[in-house]
C-alpha cells in the first residue's frame, strides 16, 4: 500500500508563506498540491550538498521564493513533509547559510519527536 504524503509547515515557515503576495502562496500551494498527488517537478528539488533538505521553489518579476524542507517518513500511515522556513531573494543561488539552518532545524525536529 503506497503511503500518502502530507506537508505541514514548522512556525517560522508558516509565518514566512502568510506573509507571502497572495499570487505567491496560490503558486506555493499548488506546488504542495502537486507534491502530494506524487507529482515531480521543478517546484519541489533536493539541495545538492545537504542532508536530505529540499525546497519549494517559484519566481515571479520579483525575484526567487524558496520554502525550505525535509522528508519524515517515520509515520506508520503517511510521509510527512516539513516546511522549515522561507526566502525571498534576487539571484537563483541558495544561499549556503540558508540550507544549513534547514539541516539545524531538522535535526532539532528529530531529536524532539
Amino acid at each position: 500500500m503506497k503511503r500518502g504524503i502530507e506537508i505541514k509547515l514548522l512556525p517560522e515557515a508558516e509565518k514566512y508563506f502568510e506573509r507571502l503576495p497572495f499570487k505567491m502562496q496560490r503558486k506555493f500551494a499548488s506546488a504542495f498540491d502537486k507534491t502530494k498527488f506524487g507529482y515531480k517537478g521543478e517546484w519541489f528539488k533536493k539541495l545538492k550538498g545537504s542532508d536530505g533538505i529540499f525546497e519549494f521553489r517559484t519566481r515571479d518579476e520579483n525575484g526567487f521564493y524558496r520554502l525550505f524542507a525535509f522528508w519524515d517518513k517515520s509515520q506508520d500511515s503517511k510521509t510527512l513533509i516539513i516546511g522549515t522556513h522561507g526566502l525571498h531573494k534576487k539571484t537563483n543561488k541558495t544561499p549556503l547559510a540558508e540550507i544549513k539552518r534547514a539541516q539545524r532545524i531538522k535535526r532539532n525536529y528529530f531529536k524532539l519527536s
